[in-house]
């Protein structure tokens, strides 16, 4: 899987949406304000689903991840899988249509660019 960098309006869409995903978080009451213990950071599968919830992976791990890509003008995976991972993990959860919505958007950055 190669990486890939981004045009301006690109780094717009994702800094948009990733502070749209933030809030969502937070309106719906999935963003704690309790910080992980040190040791579910060392997680060994996809998402950290051995250590952490999704709603704890995409807190403390895509977030951060994102706006360090983006404050170091990093390069970005050239796609991802987080819509399709909220789809499973949210599956009837009501309140959370439009994080999963938001995720999906956030997959699609990737797979157009």
């Amino acid at each position: 899987m190669s990486d890939l960098t981004f045009s301006p309006n690109l780094i717009e869409s994702v800094k948009r949406i990733i502070g749209e995903i933030e809030l969502e978080m937070k309106r719906i009451g999935y963003w704690s304000t309790e910080p992980l213990p040190q040791k579910d950071y060392q997680f060994h599968q996809a998402f950290a689903t051995d250590t952490m919830t999704f709603t704890q992976w995409l807190q403390f791990i895509l977030v951060p991840r994102v706006h360090q890509i983006l404050d170091e003008n990093g390069v970005f995976p050239a796609s991802s899988m987080v819509g399709t991972q909220a789809l499973r993990e949210f599956d009837g959860d009501e309140r959370a249509s439009k994080l999963v919505n938001l995720l999906i958007e956030f997959d699609q950055l990737f797979s157009s660019a």
